[in-house]
């Protein structure tokens, strides 16, 4: 679903100066990646951890509509993996315009409703909690603060309440969402923005970039590297994971968020913010990424790795945090 750049939210004089700052985007991953996020994290649960959230997952109003996409006859196993790998999509699929939740833009709200924990009565979409965009500057520019909550600070507060005694209905609600923002902050361009005399504010991970062909921006293109589909389009996150390296079993073992942020943030300056991607410019300058390139042969590697090392950290949070 749509991202707005959290920096032309601030001010419509904004708007009006840079039109090309309001590229919308696909949220992190897109489903696809969500999803096979979820799908490697689901085989590497222990059978309790298996049988417990399916449990909580059944409490989730999509529920029968996952349910439902999955073909006639298949392998009781295999459906429970398949819902699971859907149930990732969640917090995506509320921000759709017809969800009945309401948008709250990517700036936190100064309110208690900004980190409320109150499970599916809570009827606002939470777009900032999607990602923490630490900034860096190639040209010596001032840094802007990281707005909380975000990303990181709810994914801590959620492996709290599912590590704690609360309802299942809460610890439902906790469960997607974990899902969902394990999976973000393991996409480099969920994690930082390139700041600039041209853009002062953050080019918000990337979305500020203007590319050539079907995907209008840069941070579209690296939520779209493992595929483009919708939730029932699920057959293509398993088609995904057939393509995933084995994640380094060291790097498994650092559940700490900040690393997890640290490690995108890194690789995102190093590998997405690389010729043929150059600055933000006025007029805009659309950037091209040829097929096959060595920019598209690097990205499509670092997104399959950080795919396969989100669900097995997933995995492991869940299998040693879920009460």
């Amino acid at each position: 679903m749509t991202r707005w750049m959290h920096f032309d939210l601030r001010s419509f004089a904004a708007l009006v100066v840079s039109l090309l700052l309001l590229l919308p985007n696909a949220g992190a991953w897109n489903s696809i990646g969500h999803m096979t996020v979820a799908y490697v994290a689901y085989d590497q649960l222990t059978p309790d951890k298996q049988a417990r959230v399916m449990q909580l997952l059944a409490l989730n109003p999509n529920f029968n509509v996952w349910k439902g996409y999955i073909k006639a006859g298949t392998d009781p196993a295999l459906q429970n993996r398949l819902i699971f790998a859907m149930a990732a999509t969640w917090p995506d699929e509320i921000r759709a315009n017809t969800s009945g939740y309401r948008q709250d833009g990517d700036i936190p709200p100064h309110t208690m409703a900004a980190t409320a924990n109150i499970g599916y009565s809570d009827k606002t979409q939470h777009d900032y909690w999607h990602f923490v965009d630490v900034p860096f500057s190639p040209d010596g520019s001032k840094l802007p603060a990281i707005p909380a909550p975000n990303a990181m600070t709810q994914i801590q507060a959620l492996r709290a309440a599912l590590a704690s005694n609360e309802p299942d209905a809460l610890k439902s609600y906790d469960l997607v969402w974990l899902m969902h923002l394990t999976g973000d902050v393991h996409q480099p361009l969920h994690c930082t923005e390139r700041v600039t005399k041209d853009a002062p504010r953050g080019d918000a991970g990337g979305n500020g970039v203007a590319l050539t062909g079907p995907i209008p921006d840069l941070h579209g293109y690296w939520d779209a590297l493992l595929g483009v589909g919708d939730t029932k389009n699920y057959q293509l996150a398993v088609n995904a994971f057939a393509s995933l390296p084995t994640a380094d079993p060291a790097a498994v073992k650092d559940l700490t968020e900040q690393d997890w942020v640290n490690e995108s943030s890194a690789m995102a300056q190093k590998d997405a913010y690389t010729a043929p991607i150059g600055p933000l410019t006025k007029p805009s300058t659309p950037y091209t990424i040829p097929a096959g390139s060595p920019y598209a042969t690097l990205a499509l590697a670092d997104a399959r790795q950080r795919v396969a090392l989100a669900g097995a950290r997933l995995a492991s949070v869940l299998n040693s945090e879920l009460k």
